[in-house]
């Protein structure tokens, strides 16, 4: 099979990686790519905004799939225009992507199919929005409908600091994604992520992980889009996940295929595990990055007869093995992430830290004019190790990360610490 893979990222790195393992692989084809990623693959220059670019590309290559790894480019429609040139594309269409495009579209979705979700307003304007929070008060959480990379969400502890960011959203702070705001309900409790595999009708569990969303150690300072992450998530227990299944993920499948929407793809499933069960906190249409880093190092199967069968409808006849290792990924990120990431630094000693256990994605890197690595985005490098428990995998991954030279890299030094503390 030639395959095209959409993106540049950690994720896209990790999925390459995988899927150049796969026994079905002839070509590997990424646009744009990274450094790390052309180490699997050839890396292409191509538009991925340019849906006509992609699907000229595919036919020219002879393209039997595309994997499309980050969230823009399902919300634009890629994988319709994909499929509508009769090209097999693994990824959802863009109404069924709207699980994640619209924060607003999804908790409508939740209450009309009974989905435990936080409760919630909409609102088009400030002060409708700030009546809202008045009435309910604070703790609360206000979110930019839209895409904003991760960064689009607050947890606001006062009513000030909900003030604070609605008016980010309508001033523009994340351009259109925040022209319309949802103000929810603040759910105490421990958050996991849940991943399945999707072809329209089935959807295949596929493993558990948690991620730290906040930049500094002990959950605290600005949301980012993921410091690092660890599978499998210990809060999922057995009976947990069939309860996910059940009241989240089966009525999920039920409803957008009402709605002449089925989904295809992969269906991660943000959680909050409260005293009155898990309740979505949101839905992305995508794998999540850096949880994929995790997954992919965990995962035994050949990623590409899974995606194969998702395209195919062929997933009710289909089974997950993985390792029985734990995986856990650290963050190493430009000095300033997240609001302004210094870029342009060099970055050594890489290869240093690979090892059987461990694996070095690349997340925002490029190559100079000298050929020299160096920092091209916030989140840079995902140093990422497995291990018998979660915390072999910690001292394995940061021991890697301590061998790169990268003085103007900073990352979380406590990535995985509820999952040790069980340990213990």
């Amino acid at each position: 099979m030639n395959v095209l893979l959409i993106g540049s990222g950690g994720r896209e790195h990790a999925l390459a990686w995988k899927i150049a393992s796969s026994a079905l692989l002839t070509k590997l084809y990424a646009a744009p790519g990274n450094p790390g990623i052309a180490e699997e693959a050839e890396c292409v220059a191509l538009d991925v905004t340019d849906h006509a670019a992609v699907v000229t590309f595919a036919r020219e290559n002879a393209i039997d799939l595309v994997v499309v790894g980050p969230e823009a480019p399902l919300v634009a429609g890629l994988a319709d225009d994909l499929a509508a040139a009769g090209i097999r594309v693994f990824g959802p269409s863009a109404q069924a992507a709207q699980l994640e495009g619209s924060k607003g579209f999804t908790k409508d979705f939740c209450a009309r199919y009974d989905i435990p979700t936080a409760a919630y307003g909409r609102f088009n304007n400030a002060p409708k929005a700030k009546a809202y929070v008045r009435g309910v008060g604070a703790p609360i959480v206000v979110k930019a409908d839209g895409l904003a990379a991760g960064k689009g969400v607050t947890v606001a502890m006062t009513v000030d600091e909900a003030f604070e960011a609605i008016d980010a959203c309508f001033e523009g702070a994340f351009g259109a994604a925040g022209a319309e705001v949802v103000v929810e309900e603040f759910l105490e409790g421990e958050e996991a992520s849940f991943f399945c595999i999707c072809d329209g009708t089935t959807a295949l569990p596929f493993g558990t992980a948690q991620d730290h969303k906040r930049v500094g150690e002990g959950d605290t300072g600005p949301n980012t889009g993921g410091m690092g992450a660890y599978s499998p998530a210990p809060v999922l227990t057995v009976d947990l996940v069939e309860r996910v299944m059940a009241e989240i993920v089966r009525p999920t499948m039920k409803g957008m295929a009402e709605m002449g929407h089925p989904f295809k793809g992969v269906l991660f499933v943000g959680l909050m595990m409260t005293a009155d069960g898990p309740k979505l906190i949101e839905y992305n249409t995508r794998f999540g990055d850096p949880e994929c880093q995790v997954l992919m190092m965990r995962l035994k199967d050949d990623l590409l007869v899974l995606m194969n069968a998702a395209v195919d409808g062929q997933l009710s006849h289909m089974s997950v093995r993985w390792r029985d290792e734990a995986a856990l990924t650290v963050v190493f990120a430009a000095r300033g992430y997240p609001a302004s990431p210094e870029k342009g630094s060099v970055i050594e000693g890489v290869d240093e830290g690979t090892g059987d256990n461990v694996r070095i994605f690349h997340a925002g890197t490029k190559r100079d004019a000298d050929g020299r690595l160096v920092a091209a985005g916030g989140r840079v490098l995902n140093v990422t190790a497995l291990g018998s428990t979660v915390s072999q995998a910690q001292q394995r991954a940061y021991e890697a990360l301590d061998r790169i030279d990268w003085p103007e890299g900073f990352c979380r030094r406590d990535i995985g610490w509820r999952a040790i503390e069980r340990e213990r």
